[in-house]
């Protein structure tokens, strides 16, 4: 009897991939409880496997969240990299795309998210980890330094560092605040994107950068003649303002 247990013991070692079981399992504990939320039993558990099992692919439960951590930062990278696309069409763009991706991933990946940023993992305490991490925030650094390249004449340029450590801060801020899913929070009258826009907004103006991005007036010979109020409105009377009525 006790070798017919064993044996079913070890068939469901051998279900499958259960690295990748392990990693599934804590990202679905991840996403109910947080990453301070559940123990490497619990993983075991969740994966339908012997709290010893785990032990064969992971050290403890920090090398397990270590693992998901990394995992994340490497879908998070290829997200930043394919939303600033090299700048193109043009630095602003590019910039404005990178940082709604960074509030996308944070929105639509949260178990990853919080694995990343939220369980207090030594970085420094895992290569790879910290590799990866870094190759994802030079995403961020690159998009800073063609920012910061773009200050007017006679603005002293800021550090594209000091720029992106200040841009991060401001991402992460927002996506925190929206992506917690608590109940009680605070009603926003904008949404994570709007927020994050004025915030940038307003740091570069801070900065002395031109924020206008309405295109410049045409050239007078380039410009239309003016048309009759009559012809405009069909009715005798100057059109309509988007201001209100005219006075």
């Amino acid at each position: 009897m006790s070798w017919r247990k064993e044996r079913r013991a070890e068939r469901g070692y051998h279900h499958g991939n259960l690295k990748e079981a392990l990693l599934q399992a804590a990202l679905g504990l991840i996403a109910e409880k947080g990453a301070a939320g559940f123990t490497f039993a619990d993983a075991a558990r969740m994966a339908g496997v012997s709290a010893a099992a785990p032990y064969r692919h992971f050290r403890d439960r920090d090398e397990l969240l270590s693992s998901i951590a990394q995992r994340g930062f490497e879908q998070f990278e290829a997200r930043l990299t394919a939303a600033w696309d090299d700048g193109r069409p043009d630095t602003v763009t590019a910039f404005e795309r990178v940082g709604k991706a960074y509030l996308a991933f944070a929105r639509e990946e949260p178990a990853f998210y919080n694995a990343m940023f939220e369980s207090g993992l030594p970085v420094d305490a895992n290569p790879a980890l910290q590799a990866a991490s870094e190759r994802a925030f030079n995403i961020i650094r690159a998009a800073a330094e063609r920012l910061a390249a773009l200050a007017p004449p006679g603005t002293p340029r800021p550090p594209a560092m000091m720029m992106a450590l200040h841009i991060w801060s401001m991402a992460h801020g927002v996506a925190s605040l929206f992506s917690r899913g608590d109940a009680a929070r605070r009603k926003l009258p904008m949404s994570p994107d709007e927020l994050l826009e004025a915030e940038v907004l307003i740091y570069l103006r801070g900065l002395g950068f031109p924020t206008d991005r309405r295109p410049p007036p045409m050239p007078k010979s380039a410009e239309p003649p003016p048309v009759p109020p009559e012809a405009s409105s069909g009715s005798g009377l100057p059109p309509a303002s988007p201001w209100g009525k005219p006075k």
